[in-house]
C-alpha cells in the first residue's frame, strides 16, 4: 500500500509494489514524482528526511537527506551583508540539496530495483507532462511578477509562453526531464551492476554536472532575495562534493503500549515525543475517550466541554514542547534528549499547564541547564507580513492553502515501512538553475546569525529542519508509518491524529478525517519568524461551542474553515496481518491505493 500527498505518485509506488519492488523501492519511485508534480511544495534539488523500518530483522533507521550549511556560510559573512535574518528566498538561503542522494541511498543500501526503474516515471512525467495543481497555478500566479523581473530561468520554466499556466493544463518541465536523463545515461554508463549505476548517477549529481551548474549560478549571478536585494552565494560545488546522505538511529518514546519513532533534534520530531510524554503524564487518555463520542470522527454528540479541555490541554502542551524546541535542538551533540523525553521531565512540565491559555515563551531547565533562546525571539515581535516567496509561502498560517512540504507512506507485502517527508527546492523560494529545471533548498533560513546557540549558523551544520516523519511500532512488529506537510505545523497535526487512533480507537482514516487544530503562539521556524501571541487555529468542525470556549480561555482562536488543518497520510500492517492506508480528504490530492 501507499499513500502520499499526490494520486500520481501514490500511483506510480504502486507500480513499483506490482512490479516486484519493495517498500523502499516503492518510497524512492514516489518520491521522484512528487519532486516533478508537486514543484510548489518540493522538488529534486530539496530535502528528505526518510524513517524506513526492515521487518526480516526489524531494523527501523533515519535516513538523512538534509543537506548542510555551505563551508564560507559564516555569522559574520550574513552580517557583513548587514542581515539580521538569513532571507527566505535566493541564493543566500541555499544549504546542500540532500533529496537525490537520500533518495539514492535509501534504493542503494535497502532497495532492489534499478534507478531506471525507479527514476524513469519521474523522468516521463517532467518530459511528456502532468496535470497542473490548481495550487501550483494559484503559486506561480502570486509570485508572477518577481519571477519575471528577478528570476528569469524560472520565468522560463514556470511561466511558458510568458503566462501563468492554468490548473489542470498540461505542464512539461523539459530542462528537468533532461536533467533526469542525462543523470540516468551516465549511470547506465557505469556498467550493468545496479549499485555501480546509482553511485555514477550519485557521482553526476554531487561531483559531476549537477554540481558545476549550481557552483556557476550561486557565485557566479546575483539574484534579487526577501532581503530586497540581489546577492551571489555561498554554495560551491566542493560543498556538494563533501556531502553525503547518512544513516542514523531514530529517537524513541514509548506511548499507548507502542514505540513512536522520530529523527533526533536535528529535526524538530522529538517535539512529537515531548509532547505525548507531558500528555500522558496528564492521563490524557480517559479525556480522548470523553470527546470521541460516535465512532465516525465527528464531532456530533460529543461533550463540548471536554473537547474543549481537549484542545486546551493539548495546545498548552505543544507552547511548552515547542519552547523547549527553541531552547535546545539542533545539530550538536550535547541536545539532553533523555531528559527531555523522561517521564520525570514530563511530569514537571505538565505542572505548567493551566486552565486559562499561557502566554510568552517557557522552555525547561533539563539537568538544571539554563535555557538560551534567540534575541529574536526573547523579543517576541509582533506577527510580520513576509511578502510572498518566502519561508514555507503555500503554507499560510491557518493551512488554507494545500501545503508545503510532500510526504510518502508506503508498507509492502513483506511488512516493510516507509515514512518520507520530501520538501523544499519550491518553484517560488529560489530561482531555477540553468540548464537543470529545479531550484535549490532555501533551509539556511532556519539558522540563527546569533552564535552559541543549538540552531546558531555553522558551516557544515545541518538547519534544525521541521521536517518530521514518523513511525509507531508495536511489540509484535505491526504499525504504521504517517506523517503531514505543514512546517512547524507538523507536529501538531498528528498529535490529535495519534491520541484519537491509539486512544481513542479510531481506524487511521476518521483519525486523519476528524477536526484538527494547532498553536501560532511560538514563532515559526521560517523567516521573517512571526508568531501570534495566544494564537490558536482551529477547524469550525470543532463546534462554535468549542471555539467560544477556549476564547474564554484566552485563547486568540481563528477560525480555519471546516476543512482546512494538515495532510496527513499513513500506511502499515494491523495485527491480523491486512494492510492498511489513508489518506488526506483535504486539498482533494491526497491519495492512498493498495490491494
Amino acid at each position: 500500500m501507499v499513500a502520499s500527498t499526490h494520486w500520481l505518485a501514490s500511483g506510480v509506488g504502486m507500480r513499483v509494489l506490482e512490479a516486484g519492488g519493495n517498500a523502499f523501492d516503492a518510497a524512492v519511485a514516489a518520491g521522484f514524482v512528487v519532486s516533478v508534480v508537486e514543484p510548489h511544495l518540493c522538488g529534486p534539488g530539496g530535502d528528505a528526511p526518510i524513517i524506513g523500518h526492515r521487518a526480516s530483522d526489524g531494523h527501523t533507521f533515519v535516513v538523512c537527506g538534509q543537506g548542510t550549511a555551505p563551508a564560507g556560510a559564516t555569522v559574520d559573512a550574513y552580517r557583513d551583508l548587514g542581515l539580521d535574518l538569513v532571507p527566505g528566498t535566493g541564493h543566500l538561503a541555499a544549504v546542500v540539496p540532500g533529496a537525490f542522494g537520500a533518495w539514492l541511498d535509501l534504493l542503494a543500501r535497502y532497495g532492489t530495483m534499478t534507478l531506471d526503474d525507479v527514476l524513469a516515471p519521474a523522468a516521463a512525467y517532467a518530459r511528456d507532462g502532468f496535470p497542473l495543481l490548481p495550487s501550483a497555478a494559484r503559486t506561480i500566479a502570486t509570485v508572477q511578477d518577481m519571477l519575471a523581473a528577478h528570476w528569469p530561468t524560472s520565468a522560463e520554466v514556470w511561466l511558458p509562453g510568458g503566462s501563468v499556466p492554468a490548473g489542470g493544463a498540461r505542464f512539461t518541465n523539459p530542462a528537468l526531464a533532461a536533467t533526469f536523463e542525462r543523470l540516468l545515461a551516465e549511470a547506465r554508463a557505469a556498467g550493468p551492476d545496479r549499485d555501480t549505476q546509482i553511485e555514477a548517477a550519485r557521482r553526476a549529481f554531487y561531483e559531476g554536472f549537477v554540481a558545476e551548474a549550481v557552483d556557476a549560478f550561486v557565485r557566479g549571478t546575483p539574484v534579487v532575495d526577501s532581503s530586497g536585494r540581489a546577492h551571489t552565494g555561498f554554495l560551491t560545488a566542493d560543498d556538494l562534493a563533501s556531502w553525503r546522505a547518512t544513516e542514523e538511529p531514530t529517537t524513541t518514546l514509548r506511548f499507548a503500549g507502542r514505540t513512536v519513532h522520530k529523527t533526533a533534534a536535528w529535526g524538530q520530531g522529538p517535539v512529537l515525543l515531548q509532547q505525548l510524554a507531558v500528555l500522558d503524564a496528564l492521563g490524557v487518555e480517559d479525556l480522548v475517550r470523553d470527546t470521541l463520542g460516535p465512532r465516525d470522527g465527528s464531532s456530533e454528540g460529543r461533550a463540548d466541554g471536554a473537547l474543549t479541555e481537549l484542545v486546551h490541554t493539548v495546545v498548552e502542551v505543544a507552547k511548552l514542547a515547542f519552547a523547549d524546541r527553541e531552547a535546545w535542538y539542533g545539530d550538536v551533540p550535547d541536545v539532553p534528549l533523555d531528559t527531555l523525553l523522561s517521564s520525570a521531565y514530563a511530569a514537571e512540565r505538565a505542572r505548567l499547564v493551566g486552565p486559562d491559555a499561557s502566554d510568552g515563551l517557557r522552555p525547561g531547565r533539563p539537568d538544571g541547564r539554563d535555557p538560551v533562546v534567540p534575541e529574536v525571539v526573547r523579543r517576541a515581535a509582533r506577527p510580520v507580513d513576509g511578502g510572498a516567496g518566502v519561508g514555507e509561502p503555500t503554507g499560510s498560517t491557518i493551512g488554507l492553502s494545500p501545503g508545503d512540504t510532500c510526504h510518502v507512506d508506503v508498507v509492502d507485502r513483506w511488512g516493510n515501512r516507509v515514512s518520507a517527508t520530501p520538501s523544499g527546492g519550491w518553484l517560488q523560494s529560489s530561482p531555477v538553475v540553468p540548464g537543470l529545471g529545479f531550484p535549490l533548498p532555501t533551509r539556511a533560513q532556519m539558522f540563527w546569525l546569533e552564535p552559541g546557540l543549538p540552531g546558531s549558523l555553522v558551516p557544515g551544520r545541518r538547519p534544525r529542519t521541521t521536517l518530521s516523519p514518523g513511525l509507531v511500532l508495536a511489540d509484535d512488529g505491526t504499525g504504521f508509518a504517517f506523517g503531514t506537510p505543514g512546517g512547524d505545523q507538523q507536529d501538531q497535526w498528528t498529535v490529535p491524529f495519534l491520541l484519537r487512533h491509539l486512544l481513542g480507537g479510531l481506524d487511521l482514516q476518521a483519525a486523519i478525517d476528524a477536526p484538527s487544530w494547532h498553536s501560532t503562539h511560538v514563532p515559526e521556524s521560517f523567516y521573517p519568524r512571526s508568531h501570534v501571541p495566544r494564537g490558536l487555529v482551529a477547524e469550525s468542525r470543532l463546534g462554535s461551542a468549542v471555539l467560544d470556549g477556549l476564547a474564554a480561555r484566552g485563547h486568540a482562536v481563528q477560525d480555519a474553515g471546516p476543512w482546512s488543518l494538515g495532510r496527513i497520510s499513513a500506511a502499515g500492517l494491523r495485527p491480523d496481518g491486512f494492510l492498511v492506508a489513508a489518506a488526506n480528504p483535504r486539498g482533494m490530492q491526497g491519495y492512498a491505493v493498495g490491494r
